[in-house]
């Protein structure tokens, strides 16, 4: 019994081969299948996608000047606060007897000034009656020159001493002006949108690295600051409309126009295979809605090309070959690469046209392209049926010339069933 199954198997095997391969050379026969489109005029809008964050158009960082403990927050996170009004409180002891300080130190130093001008008016008055005698020959050379000295000596000191005092004037306003930056006030109007300190907490007061203690921001005017990728950065200009999702906002698009355009790149993993080149922009909302917030992810889609009657296919049905691959079965290179112009890489921009059952190449050229559709400069003409479908049969499968059996109703069934076309 063993045996007999076994030569059953093997004389199953070269049948089911040959079924197989009947069935290939019938598909053969009857050719590719493919989905076709129209080449129709329709309107396509041109967009770049970016993605980054909300944040208002004007927002000042506050920090403090001077290092001391905060006494008092005369705000909380969230609340209006109008120009001027008082913000923060530091302790401000150190400083008022620092004040005090150079306050006497003013003192002193005038007081000493007074003196030495009251000296160097002795001085001189002696002088010039030491003058006045030794030209009548009743005084003589060695007092007068002594004299002389006296006075050029006090002339010296009294410079000294008013140098003094100034610099003990400016110790004061030093310390007066540090003193009053114990108590901050708000730059602007605005809502305080983040709050990063407690009472009783250090401020660092310096002027390289800002020790924040609030952000006030004017949430009324709001604006997405995303970043592009270099390659459509030129195809950006300020003014274009934009439409802005934020996902924390995902039912309430946003509407825009590009105000700022970085001229300068952010360039993040350099020097590896991951580093990525981009440019920031800053697209200013329309009518910011009050459920916006500062720091919000979003996404942002910039028109930056319309054409409301482009004639167009669908932009999967635009492929590239080589002249190589564009050759009909039998055909010479040098025909070929006179009906095809490849581009400086060696690539041709083709689409399939259905011409009596078979697939031939078209060189075209493209335009402006949307998600869906990309406009044809040249190369094809409206009403042509164009393979649009599949994937795999458009970028890899097809000949030039091949033959092939349209089946749109399978394109059909997948956008019905809420897949993607083919």
């Amino acid at each position: 019994m063993k045996r007999k199954i076994m030569w059953i198997g093997i004389a199953v095997v070269p049948v089911a081969a040959a079924v197989l391969l009947i069935a290939a050379r019938g598909r053969d026969q009857k050719g590719l299948e493919i989905q076709t489109a129209k080449v129709s005029r329709q309107e396509i809008v041109q967009k770049v996608n970016a993605t980054g964050r909300i944040e208002p158009k004007t927002q000042v960082k506050i920090s403090a000047d001077v290092s001391a403990k905060i006494k008092r927050l005369a705000v909380v996170e969230g609340q209006w606060v109008e120009k001027g009004a008082l913000l923060v409180e530091l302790d401000r002891e150190r400083y008022l007897a620092a004040v005090e300080s150079a306050e006497a130190n003013v003192r002193s130093a005038e007081a000493n000034a007074t003196l030495v001008a009251q000296n160097l008016d002795r001085a001189h008055k002696e002088f010039t009656r030491s003058k006045e005698l030794l030209s009548r020959g009743l005084e003589a050379q060695a007092d007068y020159d002594t004299k002389e000295t006296a006075a050029q000596v006090e002339e010296a000191r009294h410079k000294a001493a008013t140098e003094q005092v100034a610099q003990a004037q400016a110790a004061l306003k030093q310390s007066r002006d540090d003193l009053s930056k114990t108590t901050i006030y708000a730059p602007m109007s605005g809502t305080v949108s983040e709050l990063n300190k407690e009472q009783g907490e250090i401020a660092l007061g310096s002027q390289f690295q800002a020790d924040v203690i609030m952000v006030i921001a004017d949430l009324s005017v709001m604006e997405a600051q995303v970043n592009v990728d270099e390659n459509d950065i030129v195809s950006i200009h300020r003014s274009e409309t934009a439409e802005i999702q934020a996902d924390a906002l995902i039912a309430q698009p946003l509407h825009g126009a590009v105000s700022d355009i970085s001229s300068s790149a952010n360039v993040s993993a350099a020097g590896s295979s991951q580093q990525k080149t981009e440019f920031e922009i800053k697209i200013a909302i329309t009518d910011p809605p009050k459920t916006l917030r500062p720091g919000m992810t979003a996404t942002a889609d910039i028109v930056t090309n319309t054409n409301p009657k482009a004639l167009s296919v669908p932009i999967q049905s635009v492929a590239l070959r080589t002249v190589d691959q564009l050759l009909k079965k039998g055909e010479k290179r040098k025909d070929a690469e006179a009906r095809f112009k490849p581009d400086k890489d060696g690539f041709v921009e083709v689409v399939f046209v259905v011409e009596n059952g078979h697939a031939v190449a078209h060189q075209v050229k493209t335009g402006i392209q949307s998600d869906e559709r990309i406009e044809i400069l040249d190369g094809l003409k409206e009403g042509e049926d164009v393979v649009s479908g599949s994937y795999r049969a458009i970028s890899k499968d097809l000949d030039n010339d091949a033959l092939v059996r349209v089946n749109n109703e399978k394109r059909a069934e997948k956008t019905d069933t809420g897949g993607t076309r083919s």
